[in-house]
């Protein structure tokens, strides 16, 4: 039976917490605090979960050890909320543009796409306000709802089917009615239509005048309808409401398909916990339960949250996770992550991390947030849209004015009648909808394959990679060492040899370190050493029963002026000296993952000129590697400063239009990561190092995933650029014929609908693609 404890539920964020020793030395002093026992500090997040009695003691106690480190509570930071009743792409665009220009507000992110901003909760009500005088009737709620919302058809369709009646009614008759006594019946047919399907068009557009946003869509059609009813071309101005209409909920009805098919491909969140208490188990949402608490999962659920398991074993379905399908085995003892489903038997785990810290709270956040990062492309058709429209208005208006004016003969009507198909087409709703559809589909399927991408910009930046660096270790590598062979020198034994290295390595959690631990552990008892000094890139120093003990590279031992005899083998040399006498040498072999292989053939077959390793490793392990993996190129014994000069010189190789990747583990390859055009981790699964570093994130160990991610970029890239062909040719079209009289009103309205529509279903292609090697 299990104790309920009372834990502390708050979450902060430590801003500007950069030194782990530091982040330990912290939680050690606040676990020793009255009440605070149970505190947890979680370095790679930067987060710890507090009471609210306890946070003036633990900031004071944070001074003490890391003056300028700040606690701030999560619910200040940013957070996302639904927009609810949000159809309206240039409402949209001037929601955004109104909400960057105010205080607090200023960093907000909306994506029409999937129907969320980002703002900051403090300014919550002034992000409504703004949102009612641009768009009333759109809601901000709240994203955590386990309710869809469900889209009513049954109003429009019933609108659209009266309104249908009218206009056929009103052509039918419209001859024997018009410029006669009964001229008004036939006013008063096409208008009933005209108001029915329009009425909200009207509104918009008339409140946005006296607000000074004119030129939007709602502007243009009232505009282009209001003049053909003036000069009695009533069929032509209803038939362009009426479509108008019947494109948005069409367009609208697409737009939702699509965000829920994205959606579903994200479907991971667990809606509920089974949390056994006192011997009970109740159902409980995920996001109430704590640290420490034990859970229940059923064969068939999903993991609510990370834990390890403490009752039995089953097999579990990671593909939500990873995108691979195969069953994974665990038993007591091994971690579980939330997003993963329960296939066989029943387990009883213990929770290691709450909700907001799991693995599928971080994937789903990276996911819905990506759209904030905005790919070249969209950055262009946002600004290409702001000075189309006015642009296309300006046009028609010279159109209707200046021909009359200049050309002998010319009847206004007729310019007039021109002007207003140059209305009609000049909404840019196909572009604006569709291109941000296009990149969210990507990084939603990019996703059901275990591909994190943390925006449209990176998606894009991928569809450019022609070199592919990769670190070695963990990476081509499993990362998996064991000790093949132990050479000893000057009267050392293998077993001193074996011993002063176990020493020096004990406190070091490096792969190399811990199959020497493991080659070590079963010989002798286990004894610390006294003094432990780590030298990035190079080894270890550390000192034992006042001996002091050198294990490292080859540059090491140069560093401290150390004879030495050069050892000769395939894998990873570690040389031993003790009190500056050369002991021997350990030779340990890693293994090259079977993907690895497949990688580098996908990587060729999409076109990548230079497949390129780098490693601290020396060259005998790097060059086995690299011949058997048949790289173009491999820069061996490199320190993390070295690795990230050679990038630097790799990309100074490249033209402007060709971009770098580098793929490493996220954690030691960090500044290389950043650095590189597109930065990619390894490994994410339970790694928020990885998750924090990289702009994109393969959450399980298979290089061969790049390849995906730079075919699912390219073929989302080439969607994307099928639709602005696509509609800017139509749209192009369109205006040249309405200019030289050849186009009417229906026309143009039935070709900016229904590339508009075409678009938007176009761009839900991308959930459906297929790799091309």
């Amino acid at each position: 039976m299990q104790t309920v404890i009372d834990r502390p539920t708050t979450k902060y964020l430590l801003k500007g917490m950069a030194c782990a020793g530091c982040a330990a030395k912290i939680e050690k002093l606040l676990q020793e605090q009255e009440g605070m026992h149970y505190t947890q500090l979680n370095f790679a997040a930067k987060s710890i979960y507090l009471k609210e009695e306890h946070v003036f003691r633990a900031q004071q106690i944070i001074n003490s050890i890391e003056p300028g480190v700040e606690l701030v509570p999560v619910n200040l930071q940013e957070k996302k909320y639904k927009l609810k009743g949000l159809h309206c792409t240039g409402c949209a665009a001037k929601i955004q543009s109104t909400l960057s220009k105010t205080g607090g507000l200023e960093n907000s992110a909306l994506n029409f796409a999937a129907g969320t901003l980002l703002i900051n909760p403090q300014y919550f009500r002034q992000a409504q306000e703004i949102i009612d005088s641009i768009e009333p009737g759109v809601i901000l709620e709240e994203i955590n709802k386990p309710q869809e919302e469900k889209s009513n058809i049954k109003k429009p369709l019933t609108v659209m089917g009266i309104a249908f009646v009218l206009l056929a009614t009103g052509l039918v008759f419209d001859d024997n009615l018009r410029n006669t006594r009964y001229t008004w019946a036939e006013y008063t047919v096409f208008l009933s239509a005209y108001f029915l399907v329009g009425w909200k068009v009207l509104l918009t557009a008339f409140r946005n005048i006296f607000k000074g946003n004119m030129l939007d869509e709602n502007f243009l059609m009232t505009l282009a309808t209001g003049g053909a009813i003036a000069i009695h071309l009533l069929p032509e101005a209803v038939g362009v409401m009426f479509f108008f209409y019947v494109g948005e909920f069409f367009q609208n009805l697409a737009v939702n398909r699509s965000r829920a098919s994205i959606k579903a491909l994200l479907d991971i969140k667990p809606e509920y916990a089974n949390l056994k208490l006192n011997g009970n188990i109740e159902k409980v949402s995920p996001e109430t339960v704590h640290t420490g608490d034990f859970i229940i999962i059923k064969p068939g659920e999903k993991v609510p949250l990370d834990g390890i398991i403490t009752e039995g074993f089953s097999f579990f379905d990671t593909s939500a996770l990873t995108g691979e399908s195969v069953p994974k085995r665990l038993k007591t003892g091994e971690e579980v992550l939330a997003g993963m489903i329960n296939t066989s038997g029943l387990i009883t785990i213990q929770v290691s991390r709450q909700y907001a810290d799991s693995a599928v709270a971080k994937i789903l956040d990276l996911v819905e947030n990506a759209g904030s990062r905005k790919a070249p492309v969209e950055k262009f058709i946002t600004r290409f849209s702001y000075y189309y429209t006015p642009a296309v208005v300006l046009g028609a208006a010279a159109l209707a004015f200046v021909p009359p004016l200049v050309i002998p003969g010319a009847v206004f009507s007729d310019w007039l009648h021109r002007a207003l198909v140059l209305l009609v087409i000049s909404c840019p709703c196909a572009l604006v909808v569709s291109i941000p559809l296009g990149y969210f589909g990507g990084i939603g399927g990019a996703s059901k394959r275990g591909i994190l991408v943390k925006g449209a910009n990176f998606l894009d930046a991928l569809t450019g990679v022609n070199t592919v660096v990769f670190d070695k270790t963990g990476t081509l590598t499993r990362g998996v060492f064991h000790v093949t062979d132990i050479k000893a020198q000057n009267n050392f034994s293998p077993e001193d040899v074996l011993k002063y290295a176990a020493k020096a390595e004990a406190n070091s959690y490096h792969p190399i370190a811990r199959s020497i631990m493991e080659a070590y552990d079963g010989n002798s008892p286990y004894e610390q050493a006294e003094a432990y000094e780590e030298i990035a890139g190079c080894g270890i120093k550390a000192k034992y029963k006042s001996q002091l003990i050198i294990a490292g590279n080859e540059k090491l031992l140069d560093l401290e002026n150390i004879p030495y005899e050069r050892c000769v083998a395939e894998g990873t040399i570690v040389y031993i000296a003790v009190n500056g006498l050369f002991a021997g040498c350990i030779t340990i072999a890693d293994e090259i993952k079977e993907d690895s292989f497949s990688a580098i053939s996908k990587l060729r077959k999409l076109g990548v000129k230079q497949v390129v390793m780098l490693t601290g490793d020396d060259e005998t392990a790097a060059a086995d590697v690299s011949s058997r993996l048949e790289l173009d190129a491999v820069y061996s014994r490199l320190l993390p400063q070295d690795k990230l000069a050679r990038l630097e010189k790799l990309m100074a190789n490249l033209s402007i239009k060709e971009k770098l990747a580098f793929v490493g583990d996220g954690i030691n390859d960090a500044p290389v990561i950043t650095r590189a055009d597109v930065g990619i981790a390894m490994g994410g699964l339970g790694s928020d190092a990885a998750i924090e570093a990289a702009d994109i994130v393969i959450m399980d160990d298979q290089p061969g995933k790049v390849a995906v991610a730079i075919d699912i970029a390219r073929h989302t890239k080439k969607i994307v650029l099928q639709n602005i062909i696509m509609a800017l040719t139509v749209k192009g079209i369109f205006v040249a014929l309405g200019s030289i009289g050849q186009a009417n009103m229906w026309e143009a309205v039935f070709a900016d609908v229904g590339v508009a529509l075409l678009a938007v279903l176009n761009a839900t292609r991308v959930l459906k693609h297929k790799e091309n090697y």
